[in-house]
């Protein structure tokens, strides 16, 4: 399995799995004991790890999400807590999550480790918010904990390098959400409010971005061997099969 195929084939578990801990009652349990909405805990817990910033400089880090969406829920989480306490928080709970629901699987133990591997061999030019995440020590070790936090931060990997390709490809952000496959949803998911671009014109450029972010996820991929890539692949894809097994 070449670097790319790797990365592709990744993409979805690892964006599901690497998220699954922010959908979590017990996550939006404590988003709620610390006088916050899940909005406002989700922005601040992805971006608060840059620091008490203005809000559009978290926007340019998450780069998919409207500016007007995320000054919302930045504004209304910095007037309960410290973004950086918000972030530990978040970080606090994916540790949580992955102990509770990743620690009984088999292979969590490899998986931890070859996507730690990935993760450090990673190159975090222009990716602000994944190495400020990367530097971010977590508060727990065990096997569990360091399998979800890794898969945490291959998907803020991966979306950061999307939005690199994304540019590079002559796209704007909502340009290649509404060609994406959630198309005028996706957008409004995300903030963005109507009238959309019209999309036909930006199929190519949008399966073009795609191909270019395999390619540049793929890179740190080359930490691992043709047949680690594989392994890596089977076990992230297992654990999201996991994950929707249990209650």
């Amino acid at each position: 399995m070449t670097p790319a195929e790797a990365a592709a084939a990744l993409k979805a578990p690892v964006y599901t799995v690497g998220a699954a801990f922010g959908e979590c009652p017990q996550t939006l349990r404590r988003a709620r004991a610390m006088g916050l909405t899940g909005w406002g805990f989700y922005v601040a817990g992805r971006g608060g790890v840059l620091g008490d910033v203005r809000p559009e400089v978290v926007a340019s880090a998450l780069g998919f999400i409207a500016l007007d969406a995320v000054r919302d829920g930045w504004h209304a989480a910095r007037r309960t807590a410290r973004p950086t306490d918000i972030a530990d928080a978040s970080l606090a709970e994916c540790c949580r999550w992955g102990t509770e629901r990743l620690g009984s699987f088999g292979g969590v133990l490899r998986l931890a480790e070859l996507a730690e591997r990935v993760v450090a061999a990673a190159d975090a030019s222009g990716l602000t918010l994944f190495e400020a995440w990367r530097s971010t020590p977590a508060p727990e070790d065990a096997p569990g904990a360091r399998a979800a936090v890794a898969l945490h931060l291959l998907r803020e990997f991966r979306g950061g390098v999307h939005l690199l390709a994304v540019r590079a490809v002559g796209l704007t952000p909502i340009e290649a959400i509404v060609a994406g496959p959630e198309g005028a949803a996706g957008a409004m998911a995300f903030g963005w409010q109507p009238p959309y671009p019209e999309i036909v014109p930006l199929f190519r450029r949008r399966a073009n971005a795609e191909v270019l972010t395999d390619r540049l996820a793929g890179d740190a991929l080359l930490a691992l061997t043709a047949t680690e890539r594989a392994e890596l692949v089977r076990l992230v894809s297992a654990a999201r099969d996991e994950v929707a097994r249990k209650p």
